[in-house]
């Protein structure tokens, strides 16, 4: 007796919902170029970067992916590949140098926004990506109370400007990062090195948001508004360690999400700042600005944490970035790939850091607002063949799948980045982008992985 072949069941395509936003992102700093061009006031990374040592290679903000003169060809490139919104951030330097609105700024980004429309992209502004203008980081930058309030001013002018037609606001991109490596490690600019500058700027910063939400809900009232923050999940291996990981949580997510969406600090992580002055910090009616009410949350993700409380095999302690929590030892893991920058690659980290905000917060929206990785890319025969790129997406695509079955509000999600850029501390080092960018020709060559998103966003769905 022969049994006769079953045939073999058909993969099904995991579908994102409908309407989901796809996209790319990209900062100012990052790809316009053009530093010394129409008014622009230097910011703290033209200062860092000009610094020996600061940047990897000497690079500087210049050429970076010229966007500032090609954003028409690379909104054509975004047409071509389907983008449904671009996530770019406006140059507080542009727009208000010296305190004073720049018409040529202004007028650089109504064009790019009205060139996004007539594309059928969504304009997603971020207000502010970390270049502050020197003139107010000499003035004593976020670690002055007062910078949040000429933030505000900033917001006023652009957001009167576009907001009839920017389809997403965003305060702040990772104010972890804008606090902590700028002025806690020194690392970013503007290469402080500080824990009370550090929790100064942090708190600095929220307050900034919250003053901003203020201009947003009375200039574009009908626009939807949010920030973004960088989350990751941190785990420990044993109860022994498990003040380590409430530490590192608290700086990394907890001091961000808690007074955006429960209206305070963390009290754990309040007290451990108060050797660093954060207890003088909050006055009366800052807790109240900060929970402004936002329409949706950003989260951008890259990597988790695995944490201890005494050192390991292979593990490195905190760094200067870390304000109370400088004895904790980062554990890696030694079976887990890694990207060009070092980062361990930890697909189901994003569902976790999804799913904390689910479980542990009120109900908000939910955008992945940037996840990426960087590759040694090389062009070959007119083509980059970046599978390990492909690999990547796939994988947290899948993840970010699994939290929005899971019962997350999960609505877009936006790849970092559209283009190879200035990678920070990293100068050109790093490739991030769908779109390869040869910096001295500014030639612009789609890789493999933007075709193959490309197909994801034509089906809303993974094959």
């Amino acid at each position: 007796m022969t049994m006769s072949a079953q045939p073999m069941p058909e993969r099904v395509a995991l579908a994102f919902p409908p309407g989901f936003v796809w996209g790319a992102a990209t900062a100012a700093f990052q790809v316009e170029g053009s530093t010394g061009a129409d008014g622009r006031e230097p910011s703290v990374w033209d200062t860092f970067a000009a610094t020996p040592g600061a940047v990897v290679g000497g690079d500087t903000g210049d050429p970076a992916a010229d966007h500032y003169r090609r954003y028409r060809d690379d909104v054509a490139l975004m047409r071509t590949l389907g983008l449904g919104a671009y996530r770019f951030s406006l140059s507080w330097p542009r727009i208000r140098p010296f305190g004073r609105p720049e018409p040529r700024g202004l007028e650089f980004y109504d064009r790019l926004v009205d060139e996004l429309l007539a594309a059928g992209i969504q304009p997603w502004a971020t207000l502010y990506h970390w270049d502050l203008p020197q003139s107010l980081e000499d003035q004593g930058g976020w670690t002055a109370r007062d910078t949040a309030y000429r933030f505000a001013e900033y917001a006023e002018t652009i957001v009167g400007r576009l907001g009839d037609r920017v389809a997403s606001w965003s305060t702040l991109n990772e104010p972890w990062c804008a606090a902590m490596l700028g002025y806690g490690s020194g690392v970013h600019a503007p290469g402080r090195s500080s824990p009370e500058a550090a929790v100064a700027a942090a708190h600095h910063l929220l307050l900034g948001h919250g003053l901003a939400m203020d201009v947003l809900r009375a200039a574009a009232p009908n626009t939807p508004s949010g920030i973004t923050l960088n989350l990751y999940p941190v785990a420990a291996d044993s109860p022994a360690d498990a003040d380590a990981a409430r530490r590192i949580d608290g700086l990394q997510n907890r001091l961000f999400l808690d007074p955006v969406l429960r209206g305070g600090y963390p009290e754990d992580i309040a007290d451990d700042l108060a050797p660093f002055g954060f207890d003088q910090l909050v006055r009366d009616g800052d807790a109240e600005l900060i929970a402004a009410p936002i329409d949706w949350l950003g989260v951008n993700y890259y990597r988790g944490y695995r944490v201890a409380d005494s050192p390991r095999t292979g593990s490195e302690p905190a760094g200067r970035e870390w304000p109370g929590a400088e004895h904790v030892h980062f554990v890696p893991d030694p079976a887990a790939p890694r990207t060009h920058s070092g980062w361990e690659v930890q697909p189901g980290g994003l569902a976790e850091s999804l799913l904390q905000v689910h479980r542990d917060y009120r109900p908000v929206p939910l955008y992945i607002t940037e996840n990426g990785a960087s590759y040694p890319d090389s062009l070959t025969n007119g083509e980059v063949v970046d599978e390990d790129r492909i690999t990547f997406l796939e994988a947290h695509l899948k993840a970010a799948h699994d939290a929005v079955s899971r019962g997350v509000d999960l609505r877009g999600y936006f790849y970092w980045s559209l283009l190879d850029n200035f990678e920070w501390a990293e100068g050109y080092a790093k490739r991030f982008g769908l779109v390869h960018v040869d910096y001295l020709s500014q030639h612009r060559t789609p890789k493999r992985s933007a075709q193959w998103y490309s197909e994801v966003i034509a089906r809303n769905a993974l094959p």
